[in-house]
């Protein structure tokens, strides 16, 4: 078997995909009587994969390498989206030769010039394990002091989890902070050595069991776009979009920013904020680099 394979990752995030389902929704009949396992048997996923159940349990178990082929039928089966296909990719093969450490990640220029001129918009520069690399001062005014934070703890993910004024400002926080669960799952499967992300994992692990809980059910997903309700001590409630624009010459970081409709409350609220917000200097930044 491929040492760039993780076997036992793949098979706990089958099983957790399985749970998920019934043999209804998998197009299965209902033979009646008491399951002794939630979603779906082992040998129901072989039969609708057309593999022997003995194939498939040496795969959960971590003894089997699957084909691509075996995997891509695999995520049919189990109703896989795009995100999860690929996660799954990742833990069955991930690209070797990754460097044991990485150079001191810094926001890309070009990004930091596109932030800095967003007046009107807040943006922040998001770079592995979701660190927080820059921001602008409309998105201090909007989220909180990214300055004020130590550099070490300038984490979105760890902020969301960890700082009872985010808890407030997101409307729907568990459906955030679920979501950014999602969002390190993906990075962890791209990035598997990175000590500070497994410490980041195991500190929010311990410290909550909503964090705990989503990370064991394994769901992923990207950072794309979406829609948030916030509840902002200054300007009130604000439904804001928001965007990722990635860097074409370092995959590795994201410049997320939030907008609203032009003549909606919302975008008359983040004018409002912007005016509150303003400053005289021109660029809000980390001193620093976030180690990689």
């Amino acid at each position: 078997m491929s040492s760039d394979t993780r076997p036992g990752e793949l098979g706990a995030f089958l099983k957790a995909r399985r749970a998920e389902l019934t043999p209804a929704t998998a197009g299965l009949p209902e033979t009646g009587g008491r399951r002794r396992v939630s979603g779906l048997r082992r040998e129901e996923v072989a039969t609708l994969a057309a593999i022997s159940t003995d194939y498939y349990t040496r795969l959960e178990q971590g003894r089997m390498q699957a084909s691509a082929p075996v995997l891509n039928t695999l995520a049919r089966v189990l109703g896989m989206d795009e995100d999860q296909r690929a996660y799954m990719f990742e833990l069955a093969g991930r690209p070797s030769g990754r460097p044991a450490r990485r150079a001191v990640q810094r926001a890309q220029p070009r990004l930091q010039r596109l932030l800095d001129d967003l007046g009107t918009t807040p943006g922040i520069i998001l770079g592995r394990r979701m660190d927080i690399l820059a921001w602008n001062p409309l998105a201090t005014a909007l989220v909180t002091d990214f300055a004020g934070i130590p550099e070490k703890h300038r984490n979105y993910i760890r902020l969301v989890f960890t700082d009872p004024d985010m808890r407030k400002l997101y409307a729907d926080w568990k459906n955030v902070a679920h979501t950014c669960v999602a969002q390190l799952r993906m990075e962890a499967a791209r990035d598997p050595d990175n000590a500070r992300l497994a410490s980041l994992v195991g500190e929010l692990s311990v410290q909550d069991p909503d964090f705990r809980r989503w990370w064991a059910a394994h769901h992923v997903a990207v950072r794309g776009v979406g829609t948030k309700t916030l509840r902002h001590p200054v300007v009130g409630e604000l439904t804001l979009d928001w965007d990722t624009l990635a860097s074409t010459t370092d995959s590795d970081q994201q410049l997320v920013v939030w907008s609203a409709e032009p003549g909606s409350p919302s975008h008359d609220a983040l004018r409002i904020l912007a005016t509150w917000a303003d400053t005289p200097a021109p660029r809000a930044r980390t001193d620093g680099s976030l180690p990689g």
